[in-house]
């Protein structure tokens, strides 16, 4: 497994770097991350490289038997770089550039920035393409972090009419016809009219708004990919990674995408940040890990792992003792099989003084230096299982295009589809069940169950595969706001909705509301009920009624129902159930097929995890206090790794 810790040399007198070194073999390390905001170091003025304080830093390593993770530098521009072209920088929606001062402030259509990252990318490569030492490249950092995701400047609405060209292969007749710009008179003669959909009275074309989430989502896609490329290119066999922040359901980008272009994923994984006075309910954690997992399909690196308080201006929680030590257990149960500490000292200057590692600014080992060091040396043992493929029952579909048109039109105040989603999940995590969540274009049809939540577009493909799905065997649950709107943000006209879902389902959507409220309808079924936030009325013609809407002028309608469908069912939620009927009828989804479940004691999470030779059970204890779980008193944060 790689093992180790997030180490910024550039920031410390190099005469400490020996004995930092060493103390990270002792830690329990393999590895260090490093390089990722030092582009002043390695090219101090435009052209003259300099790579002898990394040359050093890894010869070092090398000697004390520590690989390498370096990051190409291009997250942080260096100073020079924007005094010599300041429009470099990306722009508010005001049209105001953001300041140098802060990390990722540059633009992603910037083609002078990418012609410098082309430079020092190619430089660094060609000078370590036969060091060994290295174990991987990281592409930048954090794509779409913090806001970076967006930018107004004049050189994104050109390469953004630049796309639109593209994508209607040159004829804006077909774009007015997808966008429908007879409405408000918004007809284009030439893409060159066509504006970035920024700030103005009411609101812009839906479609045109969708294309702008495509957009950004490509240039940042496009901008790992050229690092990447560039990379194997100059270093055949080059690992390429990207360390992806949390949220990524919620960014202008499609971190799928960004991930088709990398050997391997890697995330940050907070699960605390600074100002919040509690941790993430765990099933949050591992919705985020479970995300991660599904962005290749594939096992993951946590590139940043917590073990003190964080923050950059307010700091908050500070992970209680063993408490982020089990957040490493929970990580790796998940499909981490490699993790690295953020960081390995806390810096004493710059906007991160408040980031707390291992060490504190005394650079005294404590009790959070030993809690890693005592997780480096349990995990080891487990190596064989904790690396091997982890095989779900359940996938949970998620679509960009989807998930961006409810950023577009929310359509009720309270509908959050990532809430929503971290909801339906808990379920699962609540009895033990792991769920791949995976873009809902790729092949489900190994799955027991599949989740498709409020996938607003979905297309022929789509429509057609969950239906072989579900006739060869397989169970599904869909929710409201599934299948309204076709590719282009538009309401599919002459169709009922779920459109094209209807027979799957065996019923059809009369009429809509949304509901401003939680917990506000009444529904009567085998048990009461509540609802809210939305609602389907529903019609069925062969499903089989589960809860029906108890509130006047709606009792004939119904609100969740179970549709038999060849060898396999099909559940609808036509509303936001309460936590009660939402487990209800996850559990009769889970029964459906044929899945073992059992509720867990509150704040318990188990996951078993199958090698070549020996499986594994790793229950892991989320609360302050002891608990009784599988025959075992676990003391508070206490993780058990028991044989299976």
């Amino acid at each position: 497994m790689v093992l180790g810790v997030d180490y910024y040399p550039e920031q410390w007198p190099e005469a400490m770097m020996e004995a930092d070194l060493q103390r990270i073999v002792e830690l329990g390390c393999n590895v260090i991350r490093i390089g990722e905001f030092a582009w002043h170091r390695m090219e101090p003025r435009e052209g003259a490289y300099d790579f002898s304080f990394f040359d050093r830093v890894i010869a070092m390593a090398k000697r004390k038997g520590l690989r390498v993770i370096f990051g190409t530098p291009t997250a942080t521009p260096p100073a020079w770089l924007i005094h010599k072209h300041p429009d470099i920088l990306s722009q508010f929606e005001t049209g105001a550039p953001r300041a140098f001062g802060g990390r990722h402030v540059y633009c992603f259509s910037s083609t002078i920035y990418r012609s410098y990252c082309e430079k020092i990318v190619t430089a660094l490569a060609r000078h370590y393409r036969d060091e060994n030492t290295i174990l991987a490249w990281q592409v930048d950092n954090e794509l779409g972090h913090e806001g970076s995701d967006l930018c107004w400047c004049p050189r994104c609405r050109s390469a953004f009419q630049d796309y639109l060209q593209r994508r209607f292969h040159g004829d804006i007749r077909a774009l007015n016809e997808a966008y429908g710009t007879n409405f408000w008179n918004h007809t284009y003669n030439d893409f060159s009219e066509i504006p970035l959909p920024a700030p103005t009275i009411t609101t812009h074309n839906p479609a045109l708004r969708l294309d702008f989430e495509r957009f950004l989502s490509e240039n940042i896609r496009s901008f790992c990919n050229f690092q990447a490329e560039i990379l194997r290119r100059e270093i055949p066999g080059a690992v390429v990674i990207h360390d992806f922040p949390g949220g990524g359901l919620g960014k202008h980008v499609d971190y799928s995408a960004v991930a088709a272009c990398l050997d391997r994923v890697a995330y940050n994984n907070y699960p605390v940040w600074g100002g919040q006075k509690e941790p993430l309910p765990p099933s949050e954690i591992a919705f985020g890990l479970d995300y991660i997992r599904g962005l290749k399909g594939e096992n993951f690196w946590v590139t940043e792992a917590i073990m003190g308080a964080q923050g950059h201006d307010v700091t908050g929680f500070l992970p209680r003792p063993n408490q982020a030590k089990m957040w490493s257990w929970q990580a790796v149960a998940r499909g981490c099989e490699g993790l690295l500490y953020f960081r390995y000292r806390g810096a004493t200057k710059g906007a991160e003084q408040f980031c707390y590692g291992l060490l504190d600014a005394d650079n005294v080992p404590r009790r959070r230096f030993f809690e890693a060091q005592a997780f480096f040396r349990s995990v080891k043992e487990y190596e064989d299982v904790l690396t091997a493929p982890i095989k779900s029952d359940i996938a949970m579909l998620y679509d960009y295009d989807s998930l961006a048109s409810f950023r577009i039109q929310r359509q009720s105040v309270l509908l959050n589809v990532e809430r929503e989603m971290k909801r339906l999940h808990s379920v699962f995590f609540k009895r033990g069940q792991m769920v791949d969540i995976i873009p809902a274009r790729r092949d489900f049809s190994g799955y027991k169950l599949v989740v498709v939540p409020h996938m607003i577009i979905a297309d022929e493909d789509f429509v057609r595969r969950l239906h072989d799905y579900v006739q060869r065997g397989g169970v599904v649950v869909v929710t409201y706001r599934t299948a309204v709107k076709d590719r282009d943000n538009n309401l599919v006209f002459g169709k009922v909705i779920p459109v094209d879902l209807n027979e799957l389902l065996g019923l059809y959507v009369e009429e809509t509301e949304s509901v401003q409220e939680f917990d506000c309808l009444p529904l009567a079924g085998e048990h009461e009920a509540t609802a809210g936030v939305f609602r389907d009325m529903i019609v069925p013609t062969t499903a089989q009624v589960l809860y029906r809407y108890d509130d006047p002028f709606y009792r004939t309608y119904a609100a969740i129902t179970v549709n038999d469908f060849g060898q396999g069912a099909a559940f609808y939620l036509g509303t936001t159930p309460n936590d009660a009927a939402l487990t209800r009828v996850l559990t009769m989804a889970m029964d459906r097929a044929g899945l073992n479940h059992e509720l867990l004691p509150e704040g318990v999470e188990t996951v078993v995890r199958r090698g070549k030779d020996r499986a594994v059970r790793l229950v892991i204890n989320h609360n302050s206090h002891t608990i009784d779980a599988f025959g075992l008193a676990l003391k508070a944060f206490e993780v058990a790794v028991l044989p299976e």
